[in-house]
């Protein structure tokens, strides 16, 4: 009996021995360890995270790291990994080709774009020209690269290509733009016109001069301005236009109610 006991001991330790070794191998097969046989030439190891990198001048191309090759008129860029064409080249075809400037037109510092822009005054056409802008009557050339070209002057409005003159209204002033009006104090904007500020009694105009606000003592009911009733023991609020209770006492409707925690005098 104490025979076969040992035998499947002995058998039972063969066999957990097999699958140790088939899962070490099996591991080692699925992670391999990163060693230098494992780097390829011009890469690096990372510092942190495991893996390698291709050292700069080099980018990875199916586990290797293979030259970046610039073409004429061309340079690696900083990230070492590709490519960029020199000032007034763009890429085409694999390769940089040399910039195409028009007449009226300068060459801008920026690596995208069409690479040139026109010269003020002038407006980009058909994608390859520039052509004089065309400045209206009552009009002035702007120094923008973008839009029309012209800008209006003062007192006239853009209506499609021409400039129309801006009719102002009575008690009515150009604003700061000059493309538009404004009222005078004591009027307001109403249907393209400006119309007179109706205060009603008791009231003032207010700083902006388009409305008004009710003198200290009235408040505001519509478009007039009625007398403030300030019950017993409450007094005129900081707006001077509504009333607060005196302390101790609590607002209810219309009325100052003593607080149960109101501070008698002795």
């Amino acid at each position: 009996m104490t025979a076969i006991r040992s035998i499947e001991t002995t058998r039972c330790a063969s066999a957990w021995g097999a699958v140790a070794l088939v899962l070490g191998l099996a591991f080692s097969v699925g992670t391999p360890a990163q060693t230098t046989s494992t780097i390829p030439a011009n890469a690096l190891a990372r510092a942190y995270g495991g893996g390698w990198a291709c050292v700069y001048g080099y980018r990875e191309e199916r586990g290797a790291c293979v030259p970046v090759v610039a073409p004429a008129n061309g340079y690696v860029s900083a990230s070492g990994t590709d490519w960029e064409c020199n000032r007034l080249y763009r890429k085409a075809n694999d390769g940089c080709a040399p910039i195409v400037i028009p007449e009226h037109a300068f060459a801008e510092d920026s690596a995208y774009g069409r690479g040139w822009l026109c010269e003020q005054g002038y407006r980009a056409t058909g994608g390859d020209r520039c052509v004089a802008v065309q400045v209206p009557a009552n009009a002035y050339a702007s120094d923008s690269s973008y839009g029309s070209g012209w800008k209006c002057e003062r007192r006239f409005v853009q209506t499609n290509d021409a400039c129309e003159p801006l009719l102002l209204p009575a008690n009515a002033m150009l604003d700061t733009a000059g493309d538009s009006w404004t009222c005078h104090r004591g009027f307001v904007k109403r249907t393209g016109m400006c119309a007179p500020v109706e205060v009603p009694p008791n009231a003032f105009l207010d700083s902006r001069g388009a409305g008004w606000r009710c003198e200290r003592g009235f408040q505001a009911v519509g478009a007039r301005c009625t007398a403030l009733v300030v019950p017993a023991n409450a007094h005129i609020g900081y707006s001077g236009n509504d009333w607060v209770c005196h302390d101790g006492y609590n607002k209810e409707a219309n009325a100052c109610l003593a607080s149960s925690a109101r501070v008698t005098s002795r």
